[in-house]
């Protein structure tokens, strides 16, 4: 039995470490997390009695121990984009590390998708962290909401309630910030990060690629909301093109939230 724990863990592990590293916004503590969860696993086992699938259970210890470990942290700000942009425009050290990291790393690219899903990443953190998980567990990670409910130890009532007010809190945010959806949206970040990694790239050419673009004339909020994650779906923090990149940006981030928490 232990052998089939093992192999649905490997089978999950990336899947847990894009979820914790979104829940945490630390590569080291993802990692050290996601170990956690498979010791821990190894060890209760024995209890494991199948009412759920191993995979809602390794979620269920991961989430757990995020939880933990988050517990005595504030959460983002919405506008985080913005704080971590100005702290790096007076941080030539941070610039030079980021433009070394684009010339060097076989992850060093710039895609517009993978920045949308770090931004997704980054505003998801303002939320209420129940509100935040469930979010990610249904959206990004195609839960059912009775499994959700087994994760976060809640009714199903109460997954449905955070479900909606994540939504509704989310698609918000971006119809007021993201300009790429709205010509009077305030954050501009991706078209700027294009221009810098990508000075020879047409800004908008590359945007009418992506499908919520194309799509934002004439969609609500919350259908917008939703092809913004299908984007998130697709992208393994670790494993995209720009993960060197917006792994990077993730840790100035953190530090930079942090630093204001001071």
């Amino acid at each position: 039995m232990h052998t089939q724990l093992t192999q649905t863990f490997e089978e999950t592990k990336p899947q847990l470490l894009a979820f914790i590293l979104r829940l945490t916004a630390s590569q080291e503590d993802t990692e050290d997390i996601v170990q956690e969860t498979y010791l821990k696993a190894h060890k209760a086992f024995s209890s494991f009695r199948g009412d759920a699938s191993l995979k809602t259970w390794l979620f269920t210890i991961a989430s757990n121990l995020a939880k933990n470990h988050l517990s005595a942290k504030k959460r983002w700000p919405a506008n985080v984009t913005d704080l971590g942009r100005a702290a790096a425009m007076h941080d030539p050290q941070f610039m030079n590390e980021w433009m070394q990291i684009h010339a060097s790393s076989p992850q060093g690219a710039f895609e517009f998708k993978d920045q949308i899903a770090f931004c997704f990443s980054c505003v998801s953190k303002s939320l209420p962290l129940a509100h935040q998980v469930t979010l990610l567990l249904k959206e990004v990670y195609s839960f059912k909401i009775k499994e959700i409910a087994v994760i976060i130890d809640d009714t199903e009532a109460m997954v449905k309630y955070y479900l909606h007010a994540a939504r509704t809190k989310m698609a918000a945010i971006f119809d007021h910030r993201c300009s790429l959806i709205n010509k009077n949206g305030l954050c501009h970040q991706c078209s700027e990060l294009n221009g810098l990694f990508n000075p020879k790239q047409k800004d908008q050419e590359e945007r009418m690629k992506l499908e919520m673009v194309k799509a934002s004339q004439s969609a609500d909020k919350q259908y917008l909301l939703d092809l913004r994650m299908k984007l998130v779906q697709e992208v393994d923090p670790f494993e995209a093109p720009s993960a060197a990149i917006q792994l990077h940006q993730l840790a100035h981030n953190k530090r930079v939230v942090e630093t204001a928490e001071e």
